[in-house]
């Protein structure tokens, strides 16, 4: 109220009305506001509501208290009545001066009002502070002076106005005159200078561009340095790779689809598409051909920067220096190897990818696919179909809701010969996914008649395809020997030069191979920001769906992947190699010994006792002996007991696998230890110097003919009487099939001879009569005596082959010998005596038992020699042989995926894909957002 001096005199009035005080203020010396409010609550207008409503309800608030009377004073008396009745006077008056009370509140109220309504509205209005310097300081003071309603109606009316506005006709006039001075030759020196000017800030903007790269270079070497001292981290691009390369061939069980982005290059056959990928890597790294098809199966290009410009292939280790011609030579030959080993045989493209990483400073961070460019027409030397295979495999990219299309058109062609536009205008109708290159401008300018025709082509107007941009470029002259930078000056020259862009037929952004370089990165990475949450989503839906076919199928078992279970498995067969050097010798040596006799026991029998049995006298038995053991030990004996000491080495070890597969062990590693047994065995070779140390060996114990004791001479007796018995016990067997049941058989079992056993069954009843009448016959039948059967035979009506006769003789004589040599073995147990005396006694003659302790004592020797060569060498040769295979085999993913199937298997491999991929979209997500 110190700003309103009259209305503070109102409110003292109206606390000395509440203290019983009354003043009196003239009318004339209020406020006018306040007078104009007392005007309008005094009569002289209608009375309103106050616009103030919490300051006019406590003003009438107060003027409706209860004015009680106070209690007169006991014994005032008259006094009393004359107080009561001043009380209810003043009580009359404060009603009739309650309107004073209204007027008091209402002013209050409605100034407070108006001044926060004038502040609110004057914060609203803007700061003209900053414009005061347009109007000078006196026509302000001017305009304080200035009374507004004179100046209104000194005002011209809007007739005079109106006249004094310009004649915008002659200002028409005047304007097309200057245009008429200004010639389209100085509109051309006009354009000139504007491009001059621009390519001069081109040039500027590249030659900062030129020193931020050599920067970022020596920034990345520093880097790369540091990074050989830390764990190596891979960069998101390199990342983002990895899970397409993966994903590419990923089983598309629980309908699990790659959606991720992919800068994907389609074009027809020699549009360019290889040269203008080449200038984005910077370095011609595809093969080159002269119309002819080049790119025979997809390449995918992960591009990325680092310090050096380096190639590399995703299942190699060698880098390629792409600064040296040398490298780019060698890389792309390797690239024109694998594509033709890609293809199978009668086909000419094939749809497996060619996975390829390129690094340096500068290039942009992107991943491309080059695919084999689309034909027309299958000539000769293609497969049939050629054409169809092309166009599904460049669907199936394209079909990719998040594929990048960079569709390459040929310029010096017609536009109506192109086959890729309509193929992209069906995959992406929209154009929201495509970017059009328009390549060979220099020659399309040169051979067009109508330049403009160019333009129609980059604005989108001649083809029925739609884009997000459209881009021309110059990839060099034709020349497969240009290099990269020659084409960069060669590309920059001519669109310099060029008319396209001096008449504005092309904007610059639209051209060189950089501006498209950068604008398909950027699109990329948009594009991998947009989509990679989603397929993030699928990844998660797919991990669940194997967690739960996992739970429910091995709840006991860990979700071990492949390369998890090979480990294992290559932990348990190093196990079982190393149990080897635990066999006992004697183990060693008793089955050496028994398979070694098993082996030759038959060529010992055959050939070496039976002949020398034969003989008239001792000393002719011993001839024929050393001479067939010389023979034997030469030719056979090493190589056979070699032979079975590999082959019980191979038994002993499958063994070991046996009993460790019956401990729990798992039979998902049944073939993969199979395969590593039998490759090993396969690069297993005996030391031949071995070899020839055991025939000596063995020529000596073979030589020996001294039993010094009876222990050693009765042991040779039971050797030789176990081996006759079980030699006698399977000729036997032999006679009996080949003759067939005896009559007991027959009448107890119910069983007949065929037609060949009664032959044989009478042949066999003739022979033994010879054989009783001749007991010392010779072990072969004379042809007189062969005829002399087959005619006794056929006197009973028996039709029988000499070849049989003889084949039945074989197995009587056989049986023949044994049982005399059985009878003989047993005599000879009391023969020690005399072999020791050297008496001369034809019944006692027991050169046969000396026989069989030769060959007894040669096993024994064998086989401990043998045990010694595998305890001491084969073992540890077969364990390191083994190593060697598992090393193999672990980094050959194909034969692991052979050896280690199943179910089980895949569905690990499935979950241990999707966490990876999972976790690295997830990354990838993450370091976008960031």
């Amino acid at each position: 109220f110190s700003s309103t001096p009259h209305l503070s005199v109102a409110c003292r009035n109206l606390v000395a009305n509440n203290m019983g005080v009354r003043f009196r203020i003239p009318l004339q010396k209020l406020h006018p506001l306040s007078r104009a409010i007392h005007h309008r609550y005094s009569g002289n207008g209608n009375p309103q509501r106050p616009p103030h409503r919490t300051a006019a309800r406590y003003f009438t608030s107060m003027s409706r208290l209860p004015m009680r009377p106070p209690k007169p004073h006991p014994g005032s008396g008259g006094h009393g009545y004359q107080q009561q009745r001043n009380f209810w006077v003043a009580r009359l008056a404060a009603r009739l001066l309650k309107l004073r009370y209204i007027l008091l509140g209402s002013a209050v109220g409605g100034g407070y009002t108006a001044k926060k309504t004038y502040d609110e509205w004057k914060e609203m209005l803007p700061d003209f502070s900053e414009y005061n310097w347009v109007i000078p300081d006196f026509v302000w003071e001017l305009s304080e002076q200035i009374d507004l309603d004179k100046l209104a109606k000194a005002l011209p009316e809007m007739e005079e106005i109106a006249k004094l506005l310009p004649d915008f006709d002659k200002i028409g006039e005047n304007f097309t005159f200057l245009k008429s001075l200004l010639t389209s030759e100085k509109i051309d020196q006009l354009q000139e200078e504007l491009l001059r000017t621009q390519l001069r800030y081109q040039r500027m903007l590249e030659r900062l561009e030129k020193e931020n790269k050599e920067l970022r270079k020596v920034v990345l070497q520093k880097d790369d340095k540091g990074i050989h001292q830390r764990k190596v981290k891979k960069s998101l691009i390199d990342m983002y790779s990895e899970v397409l390369d993966v994903l590419s061939d990923y089983d598309a069980n629980y309908n699990t689809q790659d959606h991720l982005p992919r800068v994907v290059v389609v074009g027809d056959q020699s549009a360019g598409k290889t040269s203008v990928l080449e200038m984005i890597a910077q370095a011609r790294i595809f093969p080159r051909g002269s119309g002819e098809m080049m790119t025979r199966s997809p390449v995918k290009v992960t591009l990325s920067e680092g310090p050096h410009h380096v190639a590399m292939f995703k299942d190699s280790g060698r880098e390629f220096d792409l600064t040296k011609e040398e490298d780019l030579a060698a890389l792309r030959h390797e690239i024109e190897l694998r594509m033709r080993k890609s293809v199978k045989e009668g086909q000419t493209v094939s749809s497996e990818t060619i996975s390829l990483s390129v690094k340096g400073p500068g290039i942009q961070r992107m991943v491309l696919v080059d695919l084999p460019g689309v034909i027309s027409t299958v000539t000769a030397g293609m497969a049939t179909d050629t054409k169809e295979t092309i166009f599904s495999i460049s669907k199936a990219y394209m079909q990719n809701p998040n594929a990048i299309i960079l569709c390459i058109q040929d310029g010096s062609v017609d536009a109506e010969r192109s086959i890729v536009t309509d193929l992209v205008s069906q995959m992406d109708p929209q154009g929201k996914r495509t970017i059009f290159v328009l390549t060979k401008v220099d020659l399309a300018e040169k051979n067009l008649a109508s330049p403009s025709r160019i333009q129609q082509i980059v604005e989108g107007k001649l083809f029925p395809m739609k884009a997000l941009g459209y881009f021309a470029v110059v990839t060099g002259k034709g020349s497969s020997a240009e290099s990269i930078d020659s084409i960069k000056d060669y590309e920059e020259d001519f669109f310099q030069n060029s008319r396209l862009l001096r008449d504005g037929m092309l904007k610059a952004h639209q051209v060189t191979t950089k501006n498209l370089s950068l604008a398909v990165a950027d699109c990329f990475w948009k594009m991998v920001r947009e989509s990679v949450e989603q397929q993030a989503d699928v990844f998660k839906a797919s991990r669940f769906n194997l967690e739960t076919e996992w739970k429910n199928n091995y709840p006991r078992l860990r979700e071990l992947d492949r390369n998890e279970l090979f480990e294992k498995a290559k932990n348990e067969i190093l196990d079982e190699v190393i149990s080897l050097s635990q066999v006992t010798p004697q183990h060693w040596e008793s089955i050496l010994q028994k398979k070694l006799w098993e082996r030759v026991s038959t060529h010992v029998i055959e050939n070496i006792y039976l002949p020398a049995a034969q003989t008239m006298d001792s000393g002719t038995f011993n001839t024929t002996v050393d001479i067939k053991l010389k023979q034997w030990t030469d030719k056979q004996l090493p190589h056979k007991a070699l032979e079975i000491a590999w082959e019980t080495l191979q038994e002993e070890f499958a063994r070991f696998m046996a009993e460790y597969k019956g401990k729990d062990q798992d039979d998902i590693f049944d073939k993969l230890k199979e395969a590593v047994k039998d490759d090993s065995i396969k690069r297993h070779k005996w030391n031949e110097r071995a070899l020839d140390s055991l025939r000596v060996i063995q020529h000596n114990a073979l030589e020996d003919r001294s039993i010094t004791d009876k222990p050693q001479w009765d042991a040779a007796i039971q050797f030789m009487e176990e081996t006759l018995q079980s030699r006698l016990k399977d000729t036997e067997s032999v006679i009996k099939d080949m003759v067939g049941p005896d009559w007991k058989e027959r009448w107890l079992s119910w069983k007949n001879r065929s037609p060949d056993q009664h032959i044989r069954n009478e042949t066999k009843n003739e022979l033994d009569r010879l054989l009783k009448l001749h007991d010392e016959h010779t072990a072969y039948l004379a042809n007189d005596e062969v005829t002399t059967v087959r005619k006794n035979l056929e006197a009973r009506s028996v039709e029988v082959d000499p070849m049989l006769i003889k084949d039945t003789w074989h197995q009587l004589y056989r049986r023949h010998f044994l049982q005399k040599a059985l009878s003989h073995c047993n005599l000879c147990k009391r023969g020690f005596y005399y072999y020791q005396r050297h008496f001369v006694d034809s019944e006692l003659e027991c050169n046969d038992v000396v026989l069989f302790w030769r060959i007894q004592r040669m096993l024994v020797i064998t086989a401990n020699t043998l045990r010694q060569q595998l305890t001491n060498t084969e073992v540890r040769r077969l364990e390191k042989n083994v190593k060697e295979v598992l090393d193999d085999f672990g980094e050959d993913m194909e034969k692991k995926t052979q050896l280690i199937t199943g179910r089980r298997v895949q569905l690990a491999e499935d979950l241990s894909k999707t966490h990876k991929h999972l976790q690295s979209i997830k990354y990838t997500a993450d370091t976008q957002r960031l």
